[in-house]
């Protein structure tokens, strides 16, 4: 989230004002999510560190279990954004692999988690709110089907046993990525980070080969 000003007047300055404090929270939220997981993070706290009030929490985000929603969403739509991006980009080079194009993506994914390691850790490896495991795996499948879209050309365009191996090759390979995820946002520094990075590439296409 980011405050662009959306025009002028009372309306631009409203909306503003809006954005900023849904920022300010969940800035605080994350910091508290961080420090003390899902489960013992306190409300008073998130108020306390953001400076908004108590009931400007509950009206844009309904409790805790919203604001971690919200980071949630938000991290996700940010290694989809980068994911497609690095896709795009090497297919705007000209590189029409497959396999290539897969390990743009995931590339840029394992960056992500080093780049805002505080979040992934917090969706990688914390617990979160009723539900939270059950939204974890449909996201998981919604990138299976994703990889595996991906992934079509290696085998022609053929049904049956070709689209059978891109399923399955797209399941391990995803799951090689999430552990992977974890393992870069937990290094010990950027080096220990872009070392694991790299190794996990190198796997995955001998995986997909």
């Amino acid at each position: 989230m980011g405050i662009n000003g959306h025009g002028e007047g009372g309306g631009g300055r409203q909306w503003a004002r809006a954005d900023a404090t849904r920022q300010a929270l969940l800035e605080a939220a994350q910091e508290v999510f961080a420090d003390r997981g899902y489960n013992d993070a306190g409300i008073a706290e998130i108020v306390e560190r953001s400076g908004i009030s108590v009931g400007s929490l509950y009206h844009h985000y309904g409790g805790k279990a919203g604001l971690y929603l919200a980071l949630w969403e938000d991290y996700n739509r940010l290694q989809e954004e980068r994911a497609a991006q690095a896709v795009a980009c090497a297919r705007k080079k000209g590189e029409q692999d497959p396999i290539a194009l897969f390990i743009a993506g995931a590339r840029a994914y394992l960056q992500a988690c080093w780049e805002h390691r505080q979040v992934a850790r917090l969706f990688l490896e914390g617990e979160g709110p009723s539900g939270f495991t059950l939204m974890r795996r449909a996201r998981a499948r919604q990138w299976i089907a994703q990889n595996t879209k991906l992934l079509r050309g290696l085998d022609g365009a053929g049904d049956g046993a070709g689209a059978r191996r891109r399923q399955v090759l797209s399941q391990v390979l995803t799951a090689v990525i999430a552990e992977a995820g974890r393992e870069i946002s937990v290094a010990e520094d950027e080096q220990a980070a872009q070392e694991i990075l790299e190794e996990v590439c190198r796997i995955l296409i001998r995986l997909a080969r």
